[in-house]
């Protein structure tokens, strides 16, 4: 019997775990956050914080690998926001880690440290897998406080509880949490030819394709996203959708999920304002795209630890 990719979970047990900002291993302790836990966890000896300015991570000028992590006295003159900081979680020897977000010019910053956003530290290889899943959580939590400091039903300013995964209105009661946007970013193969459609986005590097992508609206599956969003940006309609990964994706705080979607027609007809082109390629294409230099002509893929790349590579190497 001939199996496709979408009737096996081959050639990984999860995937997700080869995508960039998968690697973080804090323990959440979510079950026993309180509205006090992040001013307990200030108070214990050997808590370590990540430190954020406007979306971006401090890090320190250290070489090979800059450090993202401070005491509280290597920050003392930075000006400290503790009120919206967030209890991340707790090492593996019970130590906090904390999201702290600081109010120093950035200027002042760029003299003495080396700041970097999320994408730029993934693709860049500045840090361990398990310190970018860690900054994922971090920048996500900190932007999310940041843009929910006055509540939206009266206007009052919020409150942060339960070590910042918590935000309530002291006037009328209102309560937020954080959100998570899901995004599918798929795939879509032609069984019958053996070719998968990548297309480019404007703003692509020159010479890179990639998979599709687009965010899930209200009401909606992901599996109907995934055919809505690749009609409508490539005219091609699909079928069969199966579930692949999934990515933390800390810009500012979505979830990349990953699918493979099976093509039940063949002529493209493109969305211009979404995409510069778009077209099927073969196995060998992909083959070379995933390991061709992206300082090239192209076409090349996005890079390793992307989830597009990891759907690419996956098909690739999937045996029937």
């Amino acid at each position: 019997m001939t199996l496709t990719i979408f009737e096996t979970r081959a050639p990984h047990d999860e995937p997700s775990k080869l995508t960039a900002f998968s690697g973080n291993r804090l323990n959440r302790d979510a079950e026993h956050r309180t509205d006090d836990c992040l001013e307990q966890a200030l108070g214990v000896p050997g808590q370590t914080l990540l430190v954020i300015a406007g979306g971006k991570v401090v890090l320190k000028r250290e070489e090979p690998v800059p450090g993202a992590f401070f005491s509280r006295d290597e920050i003392a003159d930075l000006g400290s926001d503790e009120d919206n900081a967030v209890l991340l979680g707790y090492t593996v020897d019970g130590a906090p880690r904390i999201a702290m977000p600081i109010r120093t010019p950035m200027e002042e910053l760029e003299a003495r440290f080396r700041l970097t956003d999320g994408r730029s530290a993934f693709r860049d290889g500045l840090l361990d897998e398990e310190t970018l899943g860690i900054i994922a959580q971090g920048i996500s939590l900190v932007h999310w406080n940041g843009a929910n400091l006055f509540c939206g039903k009266c206007g009052t300013k919020t409150v942060s509880q339960q070590g910042g995964y918590k935000r309530s209105c002291p006037n009328c009661g209102h309560m937020m949490f954080p959100r998570t946007d899901p995004v599918v970013i798929m795939l879509t193969v032609d069984i019958e030819r053996d070719l998968v459609l990548l297309g480019r986005g404007h703003h692509f590097a020159p010479g890179m394709y990639s998979t599709l992508a687009g965010f899930v609206e209200p009401g909606e599956t992901i599996e109907d996203a995934v055919r809505r969003e690749t009609f409508e940006e490539a005219g091609i309609r699909t079928g069969r959708v199966r579930y692949h990964a999934s990515q933390p994706w800390p810009m500012p705080h979505s979830l990349m999920i990953g699918c493979y979607a099976e093509a039940l027609d063949r002529d493209i007809n493109r969305d211009e304002q979404e995409l510069a082109d778009c077209r099927w390629f073969t196995r060998d294409e992909i083959a070379t795209m995933l390991d061709a230099d992206p300082s090239g002509e192209g076409p090349f893929s996005p890079p390793r630890g992307a989830i597009a790349h990891r759907l690419m590579r996956d098909w690739v190497e999937w045996q029937r």
